[in-house]
Parts: C-alpha cells; structure tokens; sequence
C-alpha cells in the first residue's frame, strides 16, 4: 500500500520484526523436524532464507518507491511459492504468517492484502490436504487458519487505518504550517501598509503643512520686503521658526516620538500654539478657549487631539477664507472635545473629503474617538473631535 514519509521512518522497525520472524521460524524448522526429514528441513530452511533475501533486495525497494499494487504481486506471488515450498517440507514452517500477513498490508491495497494474507493463511490447509495428514491435524490447521485470517484481516485494518489517520495528520500539519506562513505574510504585508499609512498622515499633519507655511510667509515677505520692511522681517522670522519646528517633528517622527510640541508644552499650550500661529501668518481672529479640568491623557490621545487641531486650522487657513476662528478643548469626568469653528465659506461633507479629513477619521479610530464635520456651502464648518478621557 501506499506510505507516508511517517511510514517509511518506521520501516526499519518492519525490518527488525521481519528479521526476528524469519530467523525463529529458521531455528524452529532445524529443531522441530521429525526424524529422517533432515531433507525437508533443509528444503524449508533454503526456501525461508530466500523469502528473506527477496524481502531485503526486492520487495523493500518497491515498497520504499511506493509502487502501485499491481507492481507488488510479482514479489508477493514469489514469497507465497517460497512459503508454501518451506510449509509443504516443514508444517512448523507454517509461523512465517506472522512475517508475511503484516507484509501483504505493506505491499499492496486493503483489499489486495486481505486476498494476500487469506491466501497465506490457507497455506498450511493446502499443505496438510497435499501431504495428507492425520484428519484431526487437518482440522486443527483449518480452525487455526481461520483464527490466523481474523487476525491479520484485523491488524492489517489497524494498521491501515493507523498509517491513513498519520497521513492527514501530517497533511493537516501541512496545511496549518502553511496558514500560518500566509498569516505572517499578510501580517507583515498589513504592517507595512498601516506603517505607511501612518508615515504619510505624520507628514501630511506636519511637515507638509510647515512646509506649506512657510512658503507662504516667504512669499508674503516678499511681496512687503520692499513696501514694509518690518512686516516682512516679522514673515521672515516666523517662516524661521515654522522650519525650525519642522526640524523637530522630522526628527520626532524618524525617531518614532510623539510630537516635537508635546515635549516641552503641554496639549492645551501645544494647541494654543496652532491657533497663535494661525493668527500671526493670516491675520484671522482666532479665539482659543480650554475649559474643565485637564486630566492627564494617553500619548496616544493627546497626538491625535494635535493632529486633529493642526488639520482643522489647515483647511481654515487654505479653503475656508474665514474672518474669525475659534478653537475650544473642553474637558470633562470621562470625554475630551476639541471643536474648531470658522465662519468660511463652508463646503458639503457628502461631496467633499481629501486625506486630511481621512486621516483625521482614521486616527480618531486608532483611539476609540468620534469625529464629525458639519458645513454647508456659505455657513462655515464646525469640526468636533471627542475622545475618552
């Protein structure tokens, strides 16, 4: 039968059993002959020793190949001729079952090996029948062939059954060991991707949007460098700090920190900041406001209450053409809530939406927060950002 990388390991077990077998039949035909049939000992003895070497140098090799059945019947058909030759001389000789059942359900199918062992079990009948025996021995043989086909019709089942159930055992190892490698891919591939995603709203939130601002003062400073001299030196230092500041995140965000502002300032000083900003580079009102208690938060939440902020006076200073801005964090027993107002132009959220607002949605996910946007083209836009405290 067919065998599994399990079954071929064990076949060197098989080789001790079947060597432990042919040689106590061997030593049981040269001690359990009768007198005057040193002849036939000789002739069990010759046909024993060549089941064993055509076991060794044929049949082993073809059950390592993992042959079909049909292939096998040659090599069965010559060790049931040498069996029935050896139990024919010497009836003792008739034990090599305990050998040569086992090897049928090796060798061939299960339906197959029961035929094979069947035939090597009626061996000794066929045996006693031909040499004509005593009618008693006669019966004893056939009762103890049916018992002997019973019993390697039984264990060969086991043994089939065992080596089948070894099979899906490694196949289903198989299978999990390769689930598993797919689940580390994609575990590794979803880490990469959330890794990015990341990265790119870090940059979006802070570098892109310093950058932007300092463009923009540049470009303001010189348009005025000429008409107002201190008013564009004041664009120009402050287009110095915005790079100065970008400095910092970008070394925050190398290095994996939170944000450059959080270190020296606390969140309401750091968003206070924001809307100074805000301020001094377009000359909106901006009202900024903290009330309850501060309660200290995870880093984790006061990044994205940052981020939050930083964004929202974004899309004021570039889309919403505001007069006034005003900017609340209100703490309570368990909520946190940042609102940013504007009286702009306003926009329809349905219609509207970009990586800033995205990204604000997404980290507002990350922390279990809830943010919503309400505008409406010509009334301005309120966006709220509310987490656990």
């Amino acid at each position: 039968m067919n065998g599994s990388q399990s079954w071929y390991a064990s076949l060197r077990i098989w080789d001790v059993y079947f060597a432990i077998g042919y040689s106590v039949v061997l030593v049981l035909v040269a001690v359990g002959h009768g007198a005057g049939t040193t002849a036939r000992a000789v002739l069990a003895t010759v046909a024993l020793t060549a089941m064993a070497a055509c076991y060794a140098w044929w049949g082993r090799p073809l059950i390592l190949a993992d042959v079909e059945g049909r292939r096998m019947w040659p090599f069965i058909a010559a060790q049931l001729v040498l069996a029935a030759a050896a139990v024919t001389a010497v009836p003792i000789a008739a034990y090599i079952n305990f050998a040569l059942s086992p090897l049928m359900f090796m060798s061939l199918p299960l339906g197959q090996a029961i035929a094979g062992a069947v035939a090597a079990n009626l061996l000794p009948v066929a045996a006693a029948l031909i040499g004509r025996a005593d009618p008693g021995d006669t019966r004893t043989t056939m009762i103890m062939a049916v018992f002997g086909v019973a019993l390697s019709v039984l264990m060969g089942v086991f043994i089939v059954r065992v080596i089948k159930t070894s099979e899906e055992r490694l196949a289903l190892i198989g299978e999990l060991e390769a689930s598993r490698a797919e689940v580390a891919r994609l575990s590794r591939l979803a880490g990469v991707a959330e890794e990015r995603s990341r990265l790119s709203g870090e940059i979006h939130d802070t570098l892109a949007q310093g950058f932007t601002s300092i463009i923009t003062l540049l470009q303001a400073a010189g348009t005025e460098l000429e008409r107002d001299p201190a008013r564009a030196r004041g664009h120009v230092d402050l287009a110095v700090r915005t790079a100065r500041e970008n400095l910092a995140e970008s070394r925050a965000l190398v290095a994996a920190l939170a944000p450059a502002a959080l270190h020296s300032a606390s969140l309401d000083q750091a968003i206070r900041r924001q809307t100074e900003r805000l301020a001094e580079e377009t000359g909106v009102a901006v009202a900024y406001a903290m009330s309850g208690d501060p309660a200290p938060l995870p880093t984790a939440t006061e990044v994205v209450l940052l981020r939050a902020a930083q964004e929202a006076l974004t899309n004021v200073r570039r889309h919403a053409e505001a007069a006034h801005v005003s900017v609340e964090l209100a703490y309570t027993a368990d909520r946190v809530t940042l609102t940013v107002r504007d009286d702009g132009r306003g926009f329809d959220p349905g219609r509207h939406s970009g990586f800033g607002l995205d990204g604000m949605r997404a980290r507002a996910a990350q922390v279990d927060g809830l943010l919503t946007v309400d505008s409406a083209p010509g009334r301005g836009c309120t966006t709220t950002l509310e987490v656990r405290a």
